[in-house]
This record gives C-alpha cells, sequence and structure tokens, in this order.
C-alpha cells in the first residue's frame, strides 16, 4: 500500500477531527492527488483558479467524465483551497462542464448500520450522516424483522468475545460522541449492524477495533449470489437502493416520499427513476401490440 505524502495526511488529519466519512476523506484525497500530479507535482498553494479549471477541462475532454464526477473533483478542490491552502477559488470558474448524459438507473450505508439505528418497534431504520451527509428515517420490511434479531444475536457474540481482550478499545465512535459517551463503545447498541469477521489494529490510532464489512464484501457476495440466478442485468449494492426507489413508486407512493426515503435535496434527482418507468411496459404502448 502505497504510503501517503505529509501533506496528505495533514489532510485527512483535519478532515477527520472534523467527522467527515471515511469515504469522503478518501475521495477527497484522491481528487487532490490527482490534481497534484496533472500539473507535475506543484504544490497546491503555487497554483490557483487557472490550474484547476484546466484539470476540470482535462477530465472531461480527456476522460470523457460525467458532470457528476466533475462536480465532485471540483468539490475536493474547492474544499483544498478553502480550508487548507485558506485561499478560496473564485466562484466564477471558466472550465468545460461535462455534457455526457448521466444513466439511468438499472432496474453504503448499509455497511455503517449500529444496532442502535434499527427501530423493531417502527418497523423502519434509521440512517445518520448518510447520502449528502443528512440523517432520514427508511422502511423496514417486516419480514426481515426475524434476521435482523438473528444478526444482533451474532453480534453480541462478538462482542463478548471481544471484551475477553484487554486490548480492544471498543467499536469506533466520532469524537465528540466519544468524549461524551466514553463506555458507549463497548456497549451492543454502537457495534457495527454488519462486523467484520476479525477485530483489526486501527490504522489511524493502533487501537484494536472490529470493525464494519467493507463494502467490497459486499459486492463480492452480491456477485457471487448474481452468478446463482438467471439475472443478465448489471447487479451491484446499489441496485438496490435503485429497485426500493422503482418499486415504491410502481406501488403508488407519491414522489416526495420517494425522496425523502432515498435523501435526495432536490426531487429532480428523484424523478430519474419516473423516467425508468416511463421507457419501459409502464410507458408508450408499442404501435405492434395494437395490430393484434
Amino acid at each position: 500500500m502505497k504510503t501517503r505524502s505529509a501533506y496528505l495526511n495533514y489532510i485527512a488529519d483535519y478532515m477527520l477531527t472534523r467527522q467527515y466519512s471515511l469515504r469522503t476523506i478518501n475521495a477527497y484525497l484522491s481528487w487532490i492527488t490527482n490534481f497534484i500530479h496533472f500539473h507535475n507535482k506543484r504544490h497546491p498553494s503555487s497554483m490557483g483558479n487557472s490550474e484547476v479549471e484546466a484539470f476540470l477541462d482535462h477530465i472531461v475532454l480527456k476522460r470523457n467524465m460525467s458532470a457528476k464526477t466533475q462536480s465532485a473533483a471540483l468539490n475536493a478542490l474547492a474544499f483544498l483551497y478553502k480550508h487548507i491552502v485558506k485561499n478560496e477559488l473564485s466562484l466564477n470558474l471558466n472550465f468545460v462542464r461535462s455534457k455526457r448524459q448521466p444513466k439511468l438507473p438499472v432496474v453504503m450505508e448499509a455497511v455503517q448500520l449500529r444496532v442502535k439505528d434499527i427501530d423493531f418497534d417502527y418497523k423502519c431504520i434509521q440512517i445518520w450522516n448518510g447520502k449528502g451527509n443528512k440523517h432520514r428515517i427508511v422502511t423496514l420490511a417486516t419480514e426481515l424483522l426475524p434476521l435482523l434479531r438473528n444478526q444482533i444475536m451474532q453480534v453480541e457474540e462478538y462482542l463478548q468475545l471481544d471484551l475477553q481482550n484487554e486490548q480492544y478499545a471498543g467499536v469506533w465512535m466520532p469524537n465528540a460522541l466519544a468524549r461524551k459517551y466514553p463506555s458507549a463503545n463497548k456497549s451492543l447498541a454502537w457495534q457495527y449492524l454488519f462486523p467484520s469477521y476479525k477485530s483489526r489494529s486501527d490504522p489511524e490510532t493502533g487501537e484494536i477495533r472490529r470493525h464494519h464489512f467493507h463494502p467490497t464484501c459486499v459486492r463480492k457476495a452480491v456477485k457471487k449470489a448474481l452468478k446463482q440466478t438467471n439475472i443478465t442485468k448489471i447487479v451491484t449494492p446499489h441496485t438496490f437502493r435503485h429497485s426500493f426507489a422503482t418499486h415504491l413508486l410502481q406501488g403508488g407512493a407519491d414522489i416526495r416520499t420517494v425522496q425523502a426515503q432515498l435523501g435526495h435535496t432536490d426531487v429532480k434527482t428523484t424523478q430519474i427513476y419516473t423516467h425508468v418507468l416511463q421507457q419501459g411496459a409502464n410507458g408508450v404502448v408499442s404501435p405492434l401490440s395494437k395490430i393484434f
């Protein structure tokens, strides 16, 4: 595994102390690294608006990236110059905007769920700092309740095993909560709902912890399950989110309800699922059908 530079480590530490998710930190560091390498490893403090514009042009014109990806790169660089370099980028950057059309959904917040996030009484899941760094409540199927109770029993077995290890530092918790509830990291409620099979050393602190399932493990499990079916479509873990939204709409849920369930800030993002339905069997009837 490549070692980060002191500069990138500083950025990572800055973000960690401000409770950015590890996914966001890794994404930002990746874009910042690409930006620096694109400009022959010049230090960001020696660059500014024009270099950012050139980089954003490059990822669209040469790498054919989507508007969403280009926006992610811009967010990372805007963060870099505002919080690290302390010299904000212009609000009127002049760069080529991606015109690549977003893919319609084919019809991982789950790995970060804690035991306490499952509400058996109200049959819902509480999502904290999910998509868009927002909180929301998502419907939970009654049929899953027995399976989830069994899963929590497994989590408790892992916890009892970990507590026998004197070096076990408890599950990772956000800094503010760790200070407010110093003993919560060893309580069942705060354990990850889908813990990893083995406890490991925390890469940030060196402490022994049990982290949650890695997203790659979930992708591999989905891929393995797919091979056992006759499904020919491309299926990823994110497909379940798309399917959830599509079936809600098919079942008569209004667009605002689906927007809330998915955590979309703008309803226009949710409306892409109505396009999926309109382009399928629920849309225009083929003229051929009228002949028979």
